[in-house]
């Protein structure tokens, strides 16, 4: 160790002062996050009048329910034809053209005035003709369009008791069904078709309807307006309208939560709505994705949240198949609800709540409709929530505009440089002039990177030293449990060689978690705090170790008996493992290992085709209500338990078993500087992870020496009497 230490003094400085300045670069984020420590929810108002519809309560009532509760905001979408047609309150009918035309006879269905007009100014199969049946909707309607919406756009056609309204429709703004075949007779495919359903024209907005704002009002609720946009009929009149309508509120919005495809006024720029968001100091919603990685794509609100300094909040919405976990997992209730509402906030960064009411599981149309059930899911979270010192607020609190600094960015990479030489040091004999060349390249390398492309290279330099720091603790688990079997007898007690892996363990937690700084310093930033931007490669991050694993095994174990240089990875090496003769049990060795390492892989994230099991689940969420985190399932219970076994396998000397279990801690050294890759997540749940896995690893790794001593003595004892 001595002699490692004195021929790396320069590189291990490096490195030293680069972890120096991750730490106090992790410092100024975690300052940051302890400011950001209040959330809020919005109800959902067409839910909440659905659920209503089915209640024995009006939706006045059920606001009046929420509203004490504590909730004070509810989201109230601008009217579409949709919404219109579905309500019966405004008497509205709209159709595409080429649907109306498919009557031979349809013009005589309008008047001959109307249909005139319309033949002058033109129209074509692509527009939406809306019927309004009364002046109440007629005027709702035609004054909106004529306050949002271009002249050329369309064609309005008042009648006495109502009225006519064309929008100009194009084919991209069109909606098909999908393709279907036309059989025969014997069901021979003719011909494949589809036809056109809709426009995206129904779901432009017309305003907020009058009666929906006075029953939120009178309830002494906030209006949060809900405006969704669609390309070519979103530009700069569009959005001052919009904007005027929002100010005949009681009070300015604090949310602004885009609907549709993108903020208002998108088409030819989003200066007005940016300049109102900032005079009114309005927090902008970012919808996480339902696979909770960023953002649902709208377009402009990235923009817009870097333009005002980040004043945003990720917003979680109840999507439908979490409505849907009433009595999920066999808990009473809306447990598994409120336990998705606690790890968004908790775990995501998530500080505002747009909340639609339970349904009953597996129905998706069936609403729960007791109050106590709504009172007591907010009230447990609210509770759960407080020991994370997270309270429920009049207003979200919004993460401080926290950027790291260039010069502390490009230290680290030198760091990562250094860190990447020093490993390749450890097993290559390569001298000093050689390791000072690699160094300087790194140097020039990492200073060159921020200079041309400073965003790639802050998530290069946090990927390296994602693989970096984990595959220096694999080398040192790899070198200990050598140096164990070199210079312990194989009978030596099981106390000490608990002992030994346990020290061993310890410290390659240490590394890896020192890792898990460096990782995380460079990349936080709150533009990645708030998944505006993120971090890529964690699955290969996780891999590249692995692989690692393999070259630091060889270099220490060899591959057969003619080691000669422990501890560095030597020609004969490799040409024994690759002349080495395959055996049937390898083979069925590396298939086991090869599906397990895919099973690993997949359920990395949450965008994967596999499920954790109900089972699982429970097992998780008793954990979280037990515990300030919850640890990681693979760390405490194999991973890091493995890197005892490795300590003990050695000094037993069994063959094969040392590979086994070296891979398997492999696993927990990259699971700790992944836990520190999501950078949503407050770091402070990071390390509490992380004591928590090595507290509990520790002890199955007690039990595994246990049970494996066990089973051995058994094994000898029946093969002696075999023979």
């Amino acid at each position: 160790m001595k002699l490692l230490i004195r021929d790396n003094k320069v590189l291990l400085i490096i490195i030293a002062v680069a972890v120096m300045i991750s730490f106090v670069t992790i410092g100024g984020r975690i300052s940051a996050e302890s400011g950001n420590k209040t959330y809020d929810i919005v109800l959902d108002y067409n839910e909440i009048k659905a659920m209503a519809d089915q209640s024995d309560h009006d939706i006045a009532w059920w606001l009046g329910e929420f509203k004490k509760m504590g909730i004070s905001k509810v989201g109230v979408s601008e009217e579409s034809i949709v919404s219109l047609m579905e309500d019966n309150e405004l008497p509205v009918q709209a159709a595409v053209m080429d649907i109306i035309m498919r009557d031979a006879d349809w013009e005589s269905d309008y008047p001959a005035d109307f249909i005139r007009e319309l033949n002058e100014v033109g129209f074509d199969r692509y527009d939406l003709l809306i019927e309004a049946a009364s002046a109440e909707a007629f005027g709702f309607i035609a004054d909106a369009v004529m306050a949002r919406y271009q002249p050329e756009n369309y064609f309005i056609k008042e009648t006495g008791d109502g009225g006519y309204i064309v929008l100009n429709g194009t084919a991209k703004q069109t909606l098909y069904s999908e393709k279907y075949k036309l059989m025969n007779s014997v069901r021979k495919g003719f011909i494949e078709k589809d036809e056109i359903v809709g426009s995206k024209l129904m779901y432009i907005g017309f305003g907020l309807l009058p009666s929906k704002v006075k029953i939120v009002e009178d309830a002494g609720m906030d209006v949060i307006p809900r405006t969704a946009s669609y390309a070519g009929w979103n530009d700069t009149k569009y959005a001052k309208a919009v904007i005027d309508s929002y100010g005949k509120l009681d009070k300015q919005p604090e949310y602004m939560i885009v609907s549709g495809e993108s903020v208002i006024g998108y088409d030819d720029g989003i200066d007005t709505v940016r300049d109102y968001i900032e005079k009114n100091h309005i927090t902008v919603g970012m919808i996480e994705h339902t696979t909770q990685l960023k953002h649902i794509l709208q377009y402009g609100v990235d923009d817009i949240v870097r333009s005002i300094r980040y004043d945003a909040v990720r917003v979680f919405s109840v999507w439908d198949y979490i409505q849907n976990r009433y009595q999920y997992y066999g808990y009473e209730g809306a447990k598994e609800i409120e336990n998705t509402l606690f790890r968004a906030i908790v775990e995501r960064n998530i500080r505002l709540i747009y909340f639609k009411p339970i349904k009953e599981y597996k129905d998706q149309h069936v609403y729960v409709t007791d109050p106590d059930e709504y009172r007591t899911m907010f009230s447990n979270l609210e509770k759960r929530l407080d020991e994370h010192n997270i309270k429920f607020g009049s207003k979200a609190s919004v993460m401080e505009p926290y950027q790291v600094g260039i010069w502390a960015k490009i230290a680290m990479a030198i760091g990562c440089a250094a860190a990447a030489v020093f490993l390749v040091g450890t097993i290559l004999p390569i001298g000093r002039r050689i390791k000072a060349g690699l160094l300087a390249l790194g140097v020039l390398g990492a200073a060159g990177a921020y200079a041309l492309t400073p965003g790639y290279a802050e998530l290069m330099t946090a990927f390296a030293a994602a693989v970096i720091f984990p595959s220096i603790a694999t080398l040192y688990i790899v070198k200990q449990s050598k140096e164990f079997a070199d210079t312990l007898e194989r009978s030596e007690r099981l106390p000490k060689i608990a002992g030994l892996g346990i020290m061993t363990l310890i410290v390659g937690v240490a590394i890896s978690l020192v890792g898990g700084m460096m990782t995380a310093a460079p990349i936080s930033s709150v533009n990645y705090m708030l998944e505006i931007d993120i971090f890529r490669g964690v699955k290969l991050a996780q891999l590249l170790p692995l692989a690692f694993f393999i070259v630091a095994y060889l270099a220490y174990y060899g591959f057969g008996t003619s080691k000669k240089q422990p501890g560095t990875l030597e020609y004969q090496d490799l040409r024994e493992m690759m002349n080495a003769s395959i055996k049937v049990w390898m083979v069925i060795l590396g298939v086991v290992l090869l599906g397990v390492g895919y099973y690993y892989m997949e359920r990395t994230g949450h965008d994967t085709s596999i499920q954790v099991s109900s089972l699982e689940m429970i097992f998780r969420n008793a954990l979280e209500d037990i515990l300030i985190a919850r640890p990681r399932s693979k760390e405490f219970l194999f991973a890091f338990p493995a890197v005892i076994m490795l300590a003990y396998t050695s000094i037993r000397r069994f063959k094969l078993w040392p590979i086994l279990f070296g891979l398997a801690s492999v696993i927990g050294m990259t699971s700790v500087n992944n836990t520190f890759m999501h950078i949503r997540t407050p770091l402070y749940l990071g390390f509490a992870r992380t004591g928590y896995s090595l507290l509990f690893g520790i002890v199955i790794g007690i039990v595994g020496i246990l049970l494996f001593e066990l089973g051995h003595m058994i094994y000898k004892r029946l093969e002696r009497q075999m023979h």
